[in-house]
């Protein structure tokens, strides 16, 4: 973009809330060249007014992204509240949800697994919805398949929180070790994590990820809003308080 278009551009958008230049209220536009020069003067003789221009445009993307990923979470309640899929925990009858993309492998996900476990305790009335999101590689995909196919056998909860809280470094062998450790019958769980359906709600998770902004893990959703990060459990809190208060 040339000089001149960015003038144009900040004194456009400047234009609703700054004192406008002698030149801006003639009825009569100014050749070209003529209103070119004067919105450098102007540029040059008020400098600030870039920083301000910047700050203003990026809170205008700011609020029209939150407004859109309220309207995305308005449009797939469905499938982030009750996809058959998803594994659920807490209060499954619960006035406030609480949905979580995560990773297996990932350090803050870890770190935040112990929080979320001990809201569903101090909360009675929290429902947690948990949706797989590997975007760590292979053996993130790996875990991922396992944990949902453990709802067959009616350990998920068990081996989620043990996948988080291990402190080895997580590889398919690890992966069934641990599915080993907290009784999963490990070759029908090696036989049900190949199965079509766990592979399509992970493709599912990484959909509504995308259309919801969230491109790391862990993030949380909330209401109708999207969090991002690893949350303490008094932020937890905080967040299902205010969604109870919305309601």
């Amino acid at each position: 973009m040339r000089f001149r278009d960015v003038l144009l551009i900040t004194v456009t958008v400047l234009a609703a809330g700054q004192t406008l230049p002698a030149w801006a209220e003639s009825p009569s536009v100014p050749a070209q060249p003529a209103l070119d020069q004067a919105i450098e003067q102007y540029i040059r003789s008020h400098p600030e007014v870039i920083e301000q221009a910047i700050q203003s445009l990026e809170v205008k993307r700011q609020r029209g992204e939150k407004l859109r990923i309220r309207q995305a979470i308005a449009t797939h309640q469905e499938e982030l509240l009750r996809d058959p899929a998803s594994p659920v925990s807490g209060n499954v009858n619960g006035d406030v949800t609480v949905i979580e993309f995560f990773d297996y492998r990932c350090g803050y996900c870890k770190r935040v697994a112990s929080a979320v476990t001990q809201l569903q305790k101090d909360e009675p009335g929290v429902r947690v919805v948990y949706k797989d999101f590997p975007i760590l590689g292979e053996v993130s995909v790996f875990g991922a398949r396992a944990a949902l196919a453990a709802k067959e056998q009616g350990k998920h909860q068990a081996f989620h929180e043990a996948m988080l809280a291990s402190e080895s470094e997580l590889t398919q062998e690890e992966v069934l070790a641990i599915a080993q450790r907290v009784g999963l019958d490990v070759k029908k769980l090696e036989s049900d994590l190949h199965a079509p359906e766990w592979q399509a709600a992970i493709d599912r998770n990484h959909a509504l990820a995308k259309l919801l902004g969230i491109s790391g893990t862990p993030g949380f959703v909330v209401g109708s809003e999207v969090y991002p990060g690893a949350l303490e459990l008094t932020g937890l809190k905080a967040l299902v308080k205010q969604a109870r208060t919305k309601r």
